[in-house]
């Protein structure tokens, strides 16, 4: 056999075939322009951008408000006529449940400084409110730990990092858009470059974390009273969690504080200036083994494709600091207003269109896991279960509060002519991208590890840096003309894949 020859008339045979599909995919312009009326007609998204920030508050996995949101969600669903609503177990949650009851924190010498602060979540309370001398924590090496030993107890620490990039004025704007120059460069494919793997772990484990383990132990010993972490700039802690399991101690009481007021006690301390402050941190532990995801649905009208099944999704879940607004309300909002413009103008799709808000994605996609391995795969045998093959297409939305700008491929090149016809409307809206690219670090994973067609829109990264897991992420950090495209392009989209003859085409 020729194998060259026969590689060649394979290559030829897969590009034409590429070619014949796109010319025959077509797009319902009527209903485009139906979804476009209704959402600018009866939008819906800046109420349902009410109930789920400021009513909402915020949702950490396993706390008393990621409950709160899940019954909010549900009921929104069902006021929006959704069928089928459901709060769905997904998966167990091995840190339990956490709430922050009560937080508050202020240098009182040399002189009085009220201080922005979050909670590391998952850490303990202070008896109390307690006032005491702060002190540096600067452990470089294993052999700088024995400076600290008899020292430490009761004291709040200023843990320094291994190593702190100084503060540099910034000039560019804090929020922005993507240039076309930039977004050809996320279309532009690239492959890895060649050569030897590098980063492996060191014979005996990553000194690093080893030596971090033993600073670890040393403040629990001298049972210091409460750490204090560099986090954030612009007066704008972040939110963090650690690493807790359920029934373990709870660990030393832990708090997330901008830099400017860690470095301007860090350099008080440098000085020989004696720092004290005072601090009360109240937080409750509490039993939460089971993570859930809220789902409703428009089920489909086809007798022979309803069982088929188009995703839409978005975490619920948010970090403690702010309403998890930009991440991930927003994706929660569009997804749901991208359901009910269906529902209002009563389109009648041949597959069944679903909608699923997750829990525990900030923690490990865990929300979106627990559906693939109870409706999908099987998580021990990694069987494929009867949905897999009704499974039709997912489609995310977790990049902020920006536009769409286009499409993640995640490497599906066959998916790339339907894209093309389905994003042909939008081009005055400056959605036309598609990026052969995966795209990492959300729930389209969950699915996209499996082969099925799974993809994360291109967004705007608008305030990203300053919103993501801070106490900014706020119902003000929403663009709601932006939610509003991007809901019109999310239906279309959940449309047309519900309509077409076959499902997206999944990778070989």
């Amino acid at each position: 056999m020729n194998i060259t020859r026969t590689f060649n008339t394979l290559a030829v045979l897969f590009f034409t075939t590429l070619s014949v599909h796109s010319q025959t995919e077509t797009v319902d312009l009527s209903m485009i322009y139906r979804i476009k009326q209704e959402e600018s007609a009866n939008s819906k998204v800046e109420d349902l951008a009410f109930w789920l920030t400021d009513y909402a508050g915020p949702r950490l996995t396993g706390s008393s408000g990621a409950t709160r949101g899940y019954d909010i969600a549900k009921k929104k669903m069902e006021e929006l006529g959704f069928q089928n609503v459901r709060i769905e177990a997904a998966r167990e949650f091995n840190r339990g449940g956490w709430d922050n009851l009560k937080t508050y924190a202020a240098m009182t010498a040399p002189y009085y400084l009220n201080i922005a602060c979050n909670p590391v979540a998952w850490t303990g309370s202070t008896d109390g409110a307690i006032k005491s001398e702060v002190v540096l924590l600067e452990i470089r090496t294993e052999s700088d730990l024995e400076k600290y030993r008899g020292k430490l107890a009761g004291k709040i620490v200023l843990m320094i990092p291994a190593s702190t990039a100084p503060f540099e004025l910034s000039y560019e704007p804090l929020a922005s858009r993507y240039t076309d120059e930039q977004l050809a460069g996320i279309a532009r494919e690239t492959f890895p470059a060649g050569g030897r793997r590098v980063g492996m772990p060191a014979p005996g484990g990553n000194p690093a974390l080893l030596l971090r383990n033993k600073i670890n132990e040393l403040i629990k010993s001298e049972r210091v009273a409460v750490i204090l972490n560099n986090s954030g700039t612009y007066n704008i802690p972040r939110s963090t969690g650690a690493g807790y399991n359920s029934g373990e101690e709870e660990p030393i009481a832990e708090l997330n504080i901008p830099m400017e007021a860690f470095q301007r006690m860090e350099r008080l301390l440098r000085h020989d200036v004696k720092v004290e402050m005072e601090i009360e941190i109240q937080n409750k532990f509490f039993v939460s083994p089971v993570i859930y995801n809220v789902i409703g649905e428009i089920p489909g009208t086809d007798k022979n494709l309803k069982n088929e099944v188009v995703l839409l999704g978005a975490h619920l879940d948010s970090w403690h600091g702010g309403t998890g607004a930009a991440d991930n309300a927003s994706g929660c909002i569009v997804m749901m207003e991208a359901l009910r413009i269906l529902k209002s103008i009563n389109a009648a799709p041949r597959r069944t269109i679903r909608v699923a808000l997750w829990g525990g994605e900030e923690q490990g996609l865990y929300g979106s896991q627990g559906y693939v391995e109870n409706y999908l795969v099987d998580p021990k045998t990694k069987e494929h279960k009867p949905d897999y093959d009704r499974f039709a297409a997912y489609f995310n939305m977790d990049n902020g509060s920006g536009r769409y700008r286009g499409i993640y491929l995640q490497q599906n090149e066959m998916a790339r002519p339907v894209f093309e016809e389905w994003m042909k409307p939008f081009a005055d809206l400056g959605c036309s991208t598609i990026a052969i690219r995966n795209t990492g670090g959300t729930d389209h994973q969950s699915f996209d590890r499996y082969g099925l067609p799974a993809f994360q829109f291109i967004q705007d990264p608008i305030e990203y840096g300053r919103t993501y897991h801070t106490v900014m992420d706020t119902y003000e950090r929403l663009v709601m003309n932006d939610l509003k495209v991007n809901a019109v392009i999310t239906a279309s989209f959940a449309y047309n894949a519900a309509m077409r003859n076959e499902k997206l085409p999944r990778k070989p």
